[in-house]
């Protein structure tokens, strides 16, 4: 049947309710979607009735499928410090087995490895920034040994203040971390040769030095001074809260000594900077602006760039941060153990990038955890003291090291794939 409407004169066809009027528009919008739409090759579905719809019931919308569903599980397997808490809790274990009633638990012993994880903890996290930013740092063991001579050679010799000679030790050492970061984000070499050929300038400028200004290569007397200058006594010699520790122990608890002194004087300032430092650095790379562009840099330079994070800030800024770090790890260690050395500080890189990958670093950059790179070195503490309060020989700790890197390495690598692969 053909229906054919006059469309000159109005209200032509009153007999048509304004259903079936409906009906005809959607008609032609089908016969004229499927015209466009059949030159191009396309199939269109059927247009749904818009008042059939209304009454049909309504159904679930589909999910969308740029939304990742994981499990609870898989987010915490996915997390880069999962394996190092799991790591720490099996090394707790082991060493609770095997050596918990030599004392390695008490109060003396928990401060004696405590200690032990926060001067590496120092570096662990400078260095875990800046693999995170896809770059690495071979000078800090080296820049230990700068800055502490940097303190000792000025102050015992050309008497200068201490703090002044700290402060000077600080200036030196964040300005070759800005060179370090400068050349590398100038001649685009990799940072393994920049920081390879500043481990060696600045060793070598360590034990020149030290000749050159004191005939020898260790340098005493920093202790004294230390203990007579306000700031460096405040900051970064000695323990803290040692009225609390002195109370506890006539109260007590904990252990006095002939002397009436507690056996544990107080918190080792280290630990201290060490929480402090992984705090800050913690909150900036996971709630910050600034850690976000340190994740971007790490996981594409290039397209990180392209959307105006400034790169090459961020980098030197890094640089400047592991300088930083190394430094305040030499200040604290001249002025706890009051000498200065040209071979302080060897291998120290190397053990601050294990920490960072025991965490979660990778080492390819654009991930990692703070957190993780600090329960990396409470492992190391943990296992080098650990092993003195058992029968195992100390010198199966490298060992146990390199075997802890590899086990760490493939574990991340393993899991990481296990989990996109059940995405």
């Amino acid at each position: 049947m053909q229906i054919i409407l006059d469309l000159t004169t109005p209200f032509a066809a009153p007999a048509f309710s304004q259903r079936a009027a409906a009906c005809v528009c959607q008609a032609a919008g089908r016969a004229l979607q499927g015209a466009i739409m059949g030159i191009a090759g396309k199939h269109v579905p059927p247009l749904s009735n818009a008042a059939d719809s209304s009454s049909a019931p309504a159904t679930a919308a589909p999910a969308d499928e740029r939304v990742r569903r994981q499990s609870w599980f898989g987010h915490i397997l996915n997390r880069p410090e999962f394996a190092a808490i799991s790591g720490a809790v099996l090394v707790f274990i082991v060493f609770g087995v095997s050596a918990g009633s030599s004392g390695m638990f008490n109060l003396d012993g928990v401060m004696n490895w405590s200690q032990v994880a926060a001067y590496l903890g120092l570096l662990a996290v400078g260095a875990c920034l800046l693999m995170i930013a896809g770059e690495f740092d071979l000078s800090i063991g080296s820049m230990i040994g700068f800055a502490g001579m940097m303190v000792a050679i000025p102050s015992v010799y050309f008497h200068w203040p201490l703090s002044v000679a700290i402060l000077f030790a600080f200036v030196c050492s964040m300005l070759l971390g800005a060179l370090n970061g400068y050349l590398v984000v100038k001649t685009r070499l990799p940072s393994f040769i920049v920081t390879l050929a500043f481990l060696f300038i600045l060793r070598g400028l360590t034990l020149a030095l030290s000749i050159l200004f004191a005939d020898r290569t260790i340098i005493s007397g920093v202790g004294d001074l230390a203990q007579n200058d306000w700031l460096a006594n405040t900051l970064f010699h000695g323990v803290a809260l040692h009225g609390l520790f002195s109370w506890l122990g006539h109260m007590g608890i904990g252990k006095l000594l002939d002397s009436g002194e507690p056996l544990v004087p107080g918190i080792p300032k280290v630990i201290l900077w060490w929480l402090a430092l992984a705090a800050v650095s913690a909150f900036v790379l996971a709630k910050t602006r600034f850690g976000n562009w340190i994740l971007a840099v790490g996981g594409d330079a290039n397209a990180a760039k392209n959307v105006g994070v400034p790169m090459r800030r961020v980098k030197i800024s890094l640089f400047v941060l592991t300088a930083f770090c190394s430094c305040l790890f030499a200040v604290l260690q001249v002025c706890d153990i009051g000498s200065a050395a040209a071979d302080r500080g060897l291998q120290k890189e190397f053990e601050a990038i294990i920490a960072a990958v025991i965490g979660g670093t990778l080492l390819t950059g654009g991930y990692g955890s703070v957190i993780g790179a600090c329960f990396g070195a409470l492992i190391f503490g943990v296992v080098q003291i650990g092993i003195t309060y058992t029968n195992v020989s100390s010198d199966w700790f490298r060992v146990f090291l390199g075997v802890m890197l590899l086990i760490a390495v493939l574990f991340n690598h393993y899991v990481r794939r296990r989990v996109s692969q059940a995405q």
